[in-house]
């Protein structure tokens, strides 16, 4: 069993330590003790937990898209020259970068305060553990 602690499933789960306690309380989500005698979340229980529970980001788009990661946030700021900009936004507990050209961020009128989606579409994520663990 991979044994998750209540502090990090919390974490994980962008809640409080409480909040985890009180679906263990209620039932909602198992947990065992470890050989310390810590109350631990089996990992892959809480992944399903984690899928089971999600919330979807507002589509504040209205438009359908064949890109599934959108993160709805909060323009922080906007870096631009005459070509290019950066624009980087608060997404919950995300912080994410975009360049793209300045015509664009006018187009779009985004400046700091202004609520938007970054859609990401990749071909490519790189999937790390902590500490190089696996």
């Amino acid at each position: 069993m991979t044994g998750i602690r209540i502090r990090q499933a919390a974490e994980l789960l962008g809640v409080s330590d409480d909040t985890v306690r009180r679906w263990i309380d209620n039932g909602s989500l198992a947990a065992e003790k470890d050989e310390s005698g810590r109350k631990v979340v089996d990992g892959p229980a809480l992944a399903e937990f984690a899928r089971a529970n999600a919330s979807k980001s507002p589509d504040l788009l209205g438009s359908d898209s064949s890109a599934r990661n959108r993160f709805t946030g909060i323009v922080t700021a906007v870096v631009m020259d005459k070509v290019m900009a950066q624009v980087e936004m608060q997404c919950g507990p995300f912080r994410v970068v975009s360049l793209m050209s300045s015509e664009a961020v006018r187009d779009l009128g985004l400046e700091p305060g202004k609520v938007a989606v970054a859609v990401v579409k990749s071909t490519t994520v790189i999937v790390e553990t902590p500490g190089g663990v696996s």
